[in-house]
């Protein structure tokens, strides 16, 4: 082989093994900064550690796709089974437990919102509750009673649960409905097992149903001032799609022994091809 084009193969390896290792090394190992929750990134005064920081909250108004548990009860039946409202809410209490491990069971026993916020209910038949809360909802629902039953009662108006959607680098994808009024942020992603690694952090893409519509919002969540946000609190329907980062794309390390045994392979690489250009 001629010495001139054997040298030539040999720098063109040497050049190719630099290039490589230079792209590893900017694009191996995701920084601290990337994957941290909750930094204070603007050095906020307010947001230091200790200190209080006030929820932004705005009232919840049921919409299309919702689904509502009424129970109603006289005082009668108050005072014979007491304050535990009625003997079918103990008797669904296992059902409940099943609910929160995927099972959805007040799809069965609650009352779906349709498409003009209407639900049906037994006695009254279509009932308006788009755009209330549920305070409001259970007020209207009383009133309308009122005209059936003549004795004193006690109407109690619940979301059937909080159901969303965890899309993307998430541990654990998929739809989850959770049995309370009020669900974090933060707790959504836990009961979808964190993100992964490589997951987008500072922007968590957030798909939020309104009555005429959804919107998508861009949710950073590496900066602190997310708790006084309107999405520290999550709604109902809501979807949250979290992308990945470029390092999937490059297929580099996403931490040090990752990059470790990614310099190893390289190192391999260039040694054989040094072999075979001898």
């Amino acid at each position: 082989m001629n010495i001139t084009t054997s040298s030539n193969k040999r720098n063109f390896v040497s050049k190719l093994f630099f290039l490589l290792l230079s792209i590893s090394l900017i694009s191996s190992c995701i920084p601290n900064r990337k994957v941290l929750y909750l930094q204070n990134e603007d050095n906020d005064p307010s947001l230091q550690s200790g200190n209080r920081i006030p929820y932004h909250m705005v009232e919840y108004e049921l919409q299309y796709n919702d689904i509502v548990d009424v129970q109603v009860v006289t005082n009668d039946e108050i005072i014979q089974n007491g304050f535990s409202i009625t003997r079918m809410e103990t008797n669904q209490n296992f059902g409940m437990q099943q609910g929160q491990g995927g099972g959805d069971v007040y799809y069965m026993t609650g009352y779906s919102v349709d498409e003009e916020g209407m639900i049906e209910l037994p006695l009254l038949g279509k009932v308006k509750v788009g755009n209330l809360t549920l305070d409001q909802a259970k007020e209207q629902i009383r009133e309308q009673l009122s005209n059936y039953i003549k004795s004193d009662f006690y109407v109690r108006v619940k979301l059937g649960g909080i159901r969303y959607s965890a899309l993307g680098e998430f541990k654990n994808p998929g739809k989850y409905v959770v049995l309370q009024d009020r669900m974090t942020i933060f707790e959504a992603i836990a009961n979808a097992g964190d993100l992964t690694t490589i997951a987008k952090r500072d922007k968590l893409l957030l798909i939020r149903q309104y009555p005429d519509g959804s919107e998508v919002f861009e949710v950073d969540l590496n900066d602190r001032s997310l708790l006084n946000s309107d999405f520290y609190f999550i709604r109902p329907n809501d979807q949250l799609y979290a992308e990945p980062l470029k390092v999937r794309e490059l297929g580099a390390g996403e931490n040090a022994a990752q990059s470790l045994t990614l310099l190893i392979s390289l190192f391999t690489f260039a040694a054989l091809m040094l072999n075979l250009t001898k």
